[in-house]
């Protein structure tokens, strides 16, 4: 007997936690026919319908007021901060932080040396004072802060709060609108609403405004000073806030000179000049130097912004009328640290083939994208060429860098310091783009100006150069060479003495680890040795010559995977593990490098945040994140689970999702989550409460994430390549073993029953498992994959499959392509597949998933096909509707679910009216 297909029939709707029961019933009916005639039901089910639960265990049906509990947004409500981000001050060790619980927002200064954490404010006290000065109800729980930030030498708090632009503010000086102020507002009036509509229109809001938070065009800001030592708030009337940051401007160490592009060309102007276009864009009297003249289309020296970013510029930039373009931002700068010179790649794109997408949603008519994109293989491809500019001449040189064909180059640069990291969360804060245009302050790893280290890597990836250049001849020099068969990995360069000694990465042993030279490139000795993988520096104490670095799979008996601070000198003694305990761990410090913030979890535990000096001593409990109203609600951790990989031999880490209403008596199907890697593994080892997986597995599923042979640079070479030149199909037998050896340890497993889903990589792999293991996976879910890798980027393919260089007659070089696509594979479909993709992708063009549907076509085979119309490669703007979609999808073919309602009901509940705007907000 078959279960009826899918329907599109009104009669058929009903509310979506009771649409499943029909089908439920046919199934038990299908178990007591079954049992009736002494039959036990075994091997795939027929198509069109879910297999029944073998071992006469109850059935599950598909339970999505579970599920509906447990999307992000609600978990949004009942967990909020999850690690302490440490805002250091200049003046000294200490730092401030805010932490986010269902009680409300927390403010703490921490003083390292006193081992103390105390309040940096009173939450009532602050509340009386705003409400005092505001005229504007306030409590503890619910403080308008925005924007603080440390003022005065670290003795002072400036913050913001919003409130109604008619509001009668208590004592407030009258201030004359100017006709700028006039011409302001109603510019700014008019930008809103542009922008809003078009936002709209491409359906990507901000998260912001899909809660109801968006700023409306009726408020202003009032400023505030907090003193620290007298405890007082004052409000700054007619305070000349400093303008925000143009997002076109890259600014200098020294403040001094900004650089920018306006068409194709480079110009710059200095401090001076500077705060006049940011204060009052399209000031006649501001000077600019033009630096280039060559810039050219697809060669130029601006970066390039999406159509959403060219908004954002454009709007900041209102009134500017050069004829010569509006100012955006340059491709990236590089500044020497004495602020004398920068640098720039710029690469020549004039030979690289187009890609395109169409914006559909666009309003009045679609419009056309065109960008350029690299293909594997393909001859012609970018050229890139590092400029060193001196500011005082305004005259550059061109590096002479020529160590291989079609090669990369990279400009190393200093560790960003604390300062730079907090102007990149206060452009964070005040990005109003749907896509961050970020524009960070970059130094170059040198101490003085002299001298450029960059590093060049050959098409393959097999090859890579470090090298030091002249930057007033722009002559280089290779300092340290590395060779390898297979594609490598790297970490930043790193130095001490102004270029006495350097610290290099590899991966020549088979593990990652760091490696000392001196200046000119000879080797002094290995610094990390042994079976486990160094990762990232976070400091370096110059004087007492000690390293501070994480690392993964040292510690017995864990899971490799887990993250750990060390220390060690940089003669190679001295290893010390700082932060214990199994757990996975991350390190934040202060320019110092004295002390660290050290926040850990794992995906069964909650988050917690301590203070370690440089030894590892704990000197203060920070936070421990509130997970109290999370648990009441019915949350329950994810497992952690080991298998082994289909050679029997290599271990594989995973995580297995429960329903929360799990019952051992009842046969669950299962379903994997899966990346193949190998640049990163997407497995959790920390706490997620927001994982798409968790409503998923209420539904009546048991979810799993696991790693595959090739899935990761965490662990040691062999494990991160073994996939080279098998870019398909390298990881499905690990996915395949590991879901067998599960469902032979847990009888609630339903092994005739496995579901597969994945993003980009998980939507090509996904794809994969279903067409290359037709009998095993009975439903892919495949989102945006790159199915087809001859027309994915080069990058990517090349380097993680391999690109073979061969020399021709003529002694040119060409590289060569090859590798199985999933069309190829389409004649083995027989489960239930759905593609989906975004129509606005330039990262994985939905010209993947065409390739694949074509194929399929012409197969005869039925399949599934969703396209998102105004979604690139990221879906989070409709990131609750994908996950309702795709539970839909598995709860009809696994457990038999009849989701033929258009509405789907559980989200739409979740809509609210809209809320009233309070007078303060």
């Amino acid at each position: 007997m078959k279960l009826p297909e899918r329907k599109n029939s009104g009669a058929n709707r009903r509310a979506w936690g009771l649409r499943a029961q029909y089908a439920a019933l046919m199934v038990c009916l299908l178990a007591l026919v079954a049992s009736i005639q002494g039959q036990t039901q075994s091997g795939p089910a027929p198509s069109g319908a879910a297999s029944t639960p073998s071992q006469g265990l109850a059935p599950v049906r598909a339970n999505y007021d579970l599920a509906a509990r447990f999307m992000p947004e609600r978990i949004g409500k009942l967990v909020f901060d999850t690690s302490v981000t440490p805002h250091w001050f200049e003046s000294s060790d200490r730092f401030w932080y805010s932490y986010e619980t269902t009680d409300g927002t927390r403010y703490w200064v921490v003083d390292p040396a006193k081992r103390s954490k105390t309040p940096l404010w009173d939450n009532a006290k602050i509340a009386a004072s705003l409400s005092t000065l505001t005229n504007f109800p306030y409590d503890s729980q619910h403080l308008p802060v925005k924007h603080l930030r440390l003022t005065d030498n670290d003795t002072k708090m400036r913050f913001e709060v919003e409130i109604r632009k008619n509001a009668v503010v208590p004592n407030e000086p009258k201030r004359e609108k100017s006709q700028e102020d006039i011409s302001e507002e109603a510019s700014q009036t008019q930008g809103n609403q542009k922008q809003m509509q078009q936002t709209e229109a491409q359906g990507q809001k901000k998260e912001g405004e899909e809660k109801g938070e968006e700023k409306p065009p009726d408020t202003r800001t009032l400023y505030f000073e907090y003193d620290l030592a007298t405890a007082g708030v004052k409000r700054l009337d007619n305070f000349d806030a400093p303008p925000k940051r143009p997002k076109w401007a890259a600014i200098s160490p020294d403040g001094k000179s900004v650089v920018f592009a306006r068409g194709q060309n480079l110009y710059m102007m200095d401090g001076d000049n500077y705060a006049k276009a940011a204060k009052k864009p399209g000031d006649a009297s501001v000077v600019e130097t033009q630096l280039t003249t060559d810039g050219a289309d697809k060669y130029s020296y601006a970066r390039v912004l999406l159509p959403e970013q060219e908004e954002v510029v454009k709007k900041e930039d209102k009134g500017d009328t050069n004829k010569a373009g509006m100012r955006v931002p340059s491709v990236a700068i590089h500044w020497s640290k004495d602020a004398k010179k920068f640098a720039l790649i710029r690469e020549d794109n004039r030979k690289v083939l187009d890609y395109w997408v169409i914006h559909s949603l666009a309003s009045p008519r679609p419009t056309l994208e065109t960008y350029t994109y690299e293909v594997p293989g393909e001859d012609n491809v970018r050229v890139p060429e590092i400029q060193i500019f001196d500011i005082a001449s305004k005259q550059h040189v061109t590096v002479a860098a020529k160590n291989f064909v079609d090669q990369y180059l990279s400009i190393e640069d200093a560790p960003m310091r604390e300062r730079d990291r907090e102007d990149v969360r206060q452009q964070r804060e005040l990005d109003e783009s749907p896509t961050a245009l970020i524009v960070p302050m970059n130094r170059w790893l040198a101490d003085t100006s002299d001298k450029l280290y960059f590093a060049a890597t050959s098409r393959d990836f097999r090859r890579i150069d470090v090298c030091v250049a002249d930057t007033t001849s722009g002559t280089p020099k290779t300092l340290i060479e590395e060779r390898s068969n297979v594609w490598m990995d790297t970490r930043p360069l790193r130095m001490t003495g102004n270029g006495a000694e350097l610290i290099w990465w590899s991966e020549r042993d088979g593990w990652g680890h760091y490696y000392l030279y001196d200046g000119d490139g000879k080797l002094k000795n290995q610094i990390t040795s042994g079976e486990y993988m160094a990762d990232q520096i976070i400091s370096i104490e110059e004087k007492a010559r000690v390293m501070y670095f994480t690392a993964n799979g040292r510690e017995p008996n864990e899971d490799p995977y887990y993250t750990h601070l060390y220390r060690t000198g940089l003669d190679g003694a001295g290893l010390k593990l700082l932060t214990p305990g199994n757990f996975s761990h991350t390190a934040e410090a202060p320019d110092s490098g004295k002390f660290f913030v050290d926040t850990y979890s794992r995906v069964d535990t909650a988050p917690k945040s301590v203070l370690l000096d440089g030894q590892g001593t704990q000197l203060a409990d920070l936070e421990t994140t509130d997970v109290k109203r999370l648990l009441e609600a019915g949350f329950q951790y994810p497992e952690t689970f080991r298998v082994k990989a289909d050679d029997g031999i290599t271990d594989l880490y995973g995580v297995i999702y429960k329903p929360f209403d799990f019952d051992p008596n009842r046969k669950y199907p299962l379903i994997e989550y899966v990346y193949p890697g190998p640049q990163t593994e997407s497995v959790n080892k920390t706490f997620t409460p927001k994982s798409p997986n968790i409503p998923l597995a209420q539904l009546g599923f048991i979810v799993i994430e696991v790693g595959n042979r090739g899935g990761s640079p965490q662990r040691d070479k062999w494990y991160d390549s073994y996939g080279y030149g098998n870019l398909r199909d390298y990881g499905l037998a690990d996915k395949k073993a590991a879901a067998e050896q599960l469902a032979a340890l847990h009888p609630y497993i339903d092994l005739s029953r496995v579901g597969i889903w994945g993003h980009s990589g998980g939507g090509f792999m996904s794809t994969a498992a279903l067409l290359q293991y037709p009998g095993f996976f009975k439903a892919a879910w495949s989102e945006s994959g790159n199915h087809d890798n001859n027309v994915y980027n080069n990058t990517w393919s090349e380097k993680y499959h391999g690109v073979r260089e061969e020399t021709q007659k003529d002694g040119t070089e060409k590289f060569v392509y090859e590798i199985d696509k999933n069309s190829e594979l389409a004649k083995n479909l027989r489960g239930h597949l759905m593609l989906t993709t975004g129509d606005m992708d330039n990262n994985v063009s939905m010209v993947n998933t065409m390739h694949v549907a074509d194929a399929l076509i012409k197969a005869n085979k039925r399949f599934e096909m969703l396209v998102f119309p105004g979604m690139r490669h990221s879906y989070m703007p409709i990131n609750t509707y994908v996950i309702a979609r795709r539970g839909d999808f598995f709860a009809h073919w696994l457990l038999g679910g009849d989701e033929t309602d258009a509405d789907i009901l559980e989200l739409q509940r979740e809509k609210q009216a809209t809320p009233s705007k309070k007078l303060a907000e």
